[in-house]
């Protein structure tokens, strides 16, 4: 693929590692993780050989505050690290992504609501939901919270989970939204997720009855949606971030990956791969198949240098104590789009170019094909919902169709 600009915090500070050192990590783990990422789809939940070496790598460390023993490092950071296990897994790069963006969350609660989750354990991981999926209860000194939240990524791995609720007042009325920190001891669990892909990311429903969480553990999400966090640490730059795009563009590093090993398989594999009914015995040798292939490689660079371009907009704004304005952030959800769409779009190319043989149970493409398509459909990356957002703001109206911004 085509050089990208390299990543601001590569050279790294203090006492965590850089981004290369991270990724170099990582391509020490891709062969573990490929060879259980057949496994993972079975049990439906990440194997935990592949969970323990993340952890001892400390991939779930990039999104944590240093003051827990975490490496705070950026958005950059955060795409490339699960960018790098997704050319070896979609499951578990989309797991290690969530849990990471998850900690970023927690980063932004009260410096209390941080030390409940990491000052006795600092290595507690956090899954979440967003939607406000529950009845909530007003109460001295909190809220009693009832809910269903389907579909919490890497919920088997994690202590604690990040939920979205309706924040009432005395009288019951919904005066905002919120998310609270809930530990996982006080919550039920039902399986739940029986899909086509991303079958490994255990993304089941966690269950509140009548739990209560105290007022700490409450942040408002319309205020972090327009940069008022509840942390008192406003000189962690991390922790500046804007919330939507950052939440959004997250879901695209493990596309990256899924798009990269669809490439290298398909490149490899054409030089020994003839094309059946035709004269060609090399795929190789084939111009149609060239062309696919470049028009595919093109797709992928394209989606990468949108993910970058926003991870650094992200990046930058926050390293400078900047908000972006609406018509920034609205361009970070097309950029998220963009690149969901790019990608999925390429894997369909390049499956046809390798062939009927890329759906033999056998063939990582199609498990590749398969996270990806799934993985597109999230809400949050739902390219045509983006390119709309992006659109109304570059015309200026008011007719918003989302929130989320």
């Amino acid at each position: 693929m085509t050089a990208v600009t390299a990543d601001p915090s590569a050279n790294g500070t203090g006492d965590s590692p850089t981004s290369r050192e991270l990724l170099a990590r990582i391509a020490e783990l891709q062969p573990m993780i490929r060879k259980n990422a057949a496994q993972g789809e079975e049990d439906r939940r990440v194997v935990e050989e592949s969970i323990q070496a993340c952890r001892d790598a400390g991939l779930f460390k990039v999104a944590q505050p240093k003051r827990y023993g975490g490496y705070e490092t950026s958005m950059r950071t955060m795409l490339d690290v699960s960018a790098a296990v997704g050319e070896a897994d979609g499951g578990t790069a989309w797991v290690v992504a969530l849990l990471n963006v998850c900690a970023w969350l927690t980063g932004t609660f009260p410096e209390q609501a941080q030390d409940d989750v990491w000052a006795q354990d600092p290595d507690a991981l956090v899954s979440g939901v967003l939607t406000p999926s529950a009845e909530t209860r007003k109460v001295d000194g909190g809220h009693q919270i009832t809910g269903r939240w389907f579909w919490n990524s890497g919920s088997y791995h994690a202590s604690w989970a990040v939920l979205g609720i309706p924040i009432t007042n005395d009288v019951g009325e919904v005066v905002d939204q919120g998310l609270a920190l809930v530990p996982r001891a006080d919550l039920d669990f039902e399986e739940t997720w029986f899909v086509a892909g991303m079958k490994s990311t255990g993304s089941n429903c966690l269950i509140a009855k009548d739990v209560f969480v105290p007022d700490h553990r409450v942040i408002s999400v319309p205020q972090s949606i327009e940069g008022t966090y509840a942390t008192e640490h406003s000189e962690e730059t991390l922790y500046r971030s804007p919330f939507v795009p950052l939440l959004a563009l997250v879901l695209t590093g493990a596309q990256l990956g899924l798009g990269r090993a669809a490439l290298d398989i398909v490149r490899k594999n054409a030089a020994r791969k003839p094309i059946s009914y035709t004269f060609y015995t090399v795929q190789a040798d084939s111009v149609a198949f060239q062309l696919q292939l470049a028009e595919a490689a093109m797709m992928i660079d394209t989606a990468h240098l949108h993910a970058y371009r926003a991870a650094d907009d992200i990046d930058q704004a926050a390293a400078r104590g900047e908000y972006p304005d609406y018509l920034s952030r609205a361009r970070v959800r097309a950029d998220t789009g963009w690149t969901v769409e790019h990608i999925t779009k390429a894997i369909d190319i390049l499956l046809s170019a390798h062939g009927a043989g890329s759906f033999a149970d056998a063939n990582p493409l199609q498990r590749i094909w398969r996270d990806s398509a799934v993985a597109a459909r999230h809400a949050v990356a739902t390219p045509v919902i983006g390119y709309e957002v992006y659109g109304k703001a570059l015309l200026d109206r008011d007719d918003h169709i989302t929130p989320l911004v």
